[in-house]
């Protein structure tokens, strides 16, 4: 047996985060981790890694009982983990980042020669084709999440932990992802697979182990012959309740935000969309198709370099986010809730009230916790996050709570326009169906949304509109009938007519249809 985590428990302030929970990992299989945000996933890792000291329990290393004070000492043991948050320096090379800690020298330099020597092996052993000279910032995210997997292979590691390694990359570089995690398997890697793509669990996995309040309700069953609504059952307690598709047309409403033959700074050149009173207008694309970065322009984190944007027939010039929510009421919700959705060490009431800091400012601009707490109660309350008080760090919350944070203070904000950008990237079943009734109940009510996303079941069942992208430019658009097969086939054939790809039948090129 690789690895042996027993009845581990572990509390934090106002919170029980494990209760009793059990892991058995073994060497040369791939075990999911499965579990809503929240369920304990995390606070189970850090113990596994040598960031939390469980209240109780005991972890076994191949037979050894073992107390790690410190993720050095994990290391040090062949235990490794890839977070879904990347852990590189963006201007360093390659290179450094895979050596950063035990960097060779000469005579008391760096020796660069053999740090790239070192590097160009670590990168062979997942396969990756890259000079290790160029600086991190330039890769792919999908490139970036194989330099990691070779850091933690370079440290020879024997147990292999990949929390949510496929949330922001392609399905064809998420094969190449389980390529490199089979091969580790055959070699006898014991792998902790952390996804809420139950496709890819399915699939994938050897076994599984599902939490759920910080216990355990599956431990360790094996794959075969398990069922999808198995696995939801478990994790939330009731099985899966289907996303019912919006049927209602807003043809007749008023346009309220418009882009006539837009380029920007990033590489977009004639984008042209229309958005309307109370409608979701959805914009897919593959991982690279520049979704994000348009969605950046328009709302003034990048720039527009020509082209028209229009706001209730009027055209504006938008240069700041402030300036988009306070003159424009535009709003974004960011797919990097981490960096950009959320103040990690600032408390939820003044995260929720960031964007109207300026509205309920006191005398001499003094901001009280008083009034932060009246704009941010009932939208907390509302969106049910979950937490003991507005007092707690946003950084302390689960994923999906984040999210919600995240959209909480646009809603603050009273924006008629919101772009949302991946909405449900790494959130569980159950908070994602949740999100998926808050935005078309948003929408219901009035609110224009642009809804950015790569999950191809979320579209179809969200958008009254779908722009399709590629190459940082719109090369479709049509409306939803909420016929998955259908759609998925018009957006794929889109896609791959712009780069002469035949087209895959639906579930196969986009098979996470029901994650």
């Amino acid at each position: 047996m690789g690895l042996l985590v027993e009845q581990a428990s572990k509390s934090f302030p106002g919170v029980r985060a494990l209760s009793n929970a059990s892991l058995e990992l073994a060497d040369g299989e791939i075990h999911a981790l499965m579990g809503e945000n929240g369920a304990g996933k995390s606070t189970l890792i850090k113990i596994i890694t040598g960031v939390h000291r469980p209240d109780g329990g005991r972890l076994l290393l191949h037979g050894e009982e073992v107390a790690f004070h410190a993720p050095r000492e994990a290391i040090n043991r062949g235990i490794a983990a890839v977070h879904q948050e990347r852990n590189l320096i963006p201007r360093f090379s390659v290179a450094e980042n895979l050596m950063l800690e035990r960097l060779p020298t000469s005579r008391g330099l760096v020796d660069f020669a053999a740090v790239e020597r070192e590097a160009r092996k670590m990168l062979e052993l997942v396969g990756l084709d890259i000079d290790p000279r160029i600086e991190v910032r330039r890769l792919s995210v999908a490139q970036m999440q194989m330099v990691e997997i070779a850091k933690a292979l370079g440290h020879r590691a024997r147990v292999l932990l990949l929390d949510e390694p496929t949330a922001s990359i392609s399905d064809n570089e998420a094969e190449s992802l389980f390529r490199l995690v089979r091969q580790l398997k055959a070699q006898g890697t014991a792998i902790l697979f952390v996804s809420h793509k139950l496709e890819e669990v399915l699939s994938l996995c050897d076994r599984v182990t599902v939490l759920r309040d910080g216990e355990t309700t599956l431990a360790g069953a094996s794959m075969k012959g398990m069922a999808r609504g198995d696995l939801i059952e478990a994790m939330i307690g009731r099985k899966d309740r289907a996303v019912v598709a919006r049927h209602r047309s807003v043809a007749a409403n008023p346009v309220v935000f418009e882009a006539r033959g837009v380029a920007t700074a990033f590489g977009h050149r004639d984008i042209d969309l229309t958005l309307r009173k109370g409608e979701i207008l959805g914009l897919y694309g593959l991982v690279g198709a520049g979704r994000t970065e348009l969605a950046r322009a328009l709302i003034g984190k990048d720039k527009v370099t020509s082209g028209e944007v229009r706001i209730k027939d009027q055209p504006v010039r938008i240069r700041s986010v402030e300036q988009a929510i306070r003159q424009h009421r535009l709003g974004y919700v960011s797919e990097d809730r981490k960096f950009e959705g959320v103040i990690l060490a600032h408390p939820i009431r003044s995260n929720i009230a960031s964007t109207v800091w300026n509205r309920i400012a006191a005398a001499l601009g003094f901001i009280t916790a008083k009034r932060e707490d009246r704009v941010a109660m009932p939208l907390a309350t509302q969106l049910e996050i979950r937490t003991p008080n507005l007092d707690q760090l946003a950084g302390n919350l689960s994923g999906g709570n984040q999210q919600k944070v995240s959209l909480a203070k646009w809603l603050a904000a009273e924006v008629d326009v919101l772009i949302i950008d991946e909405p449900t990237v790494g959130i569980d079943i159950k908070t994602k169906g949740y999100f998926h009734e808050l935005i078309t109940g948003l929408a219901d009510g009035g609110l224009s949304i642009i809804l950015v996303s790569s999950d191809m079941p979320e579209m179809v069942a969200l958008a009254d509109r779908i722009l399709v992208m590629h190459d940082k430019r719109i090369v479709a658009g049509f409306d939803n009938s909420h016929d998955y097969d259908t759609v998925s086939r018009s957006i794929m054939a889109a896609i791959h007519a712009q780069s002469g790809e035949s087209v895959e039948k639906p579930g196969q090129a986009m098979a996470d249809a029901t994650a």
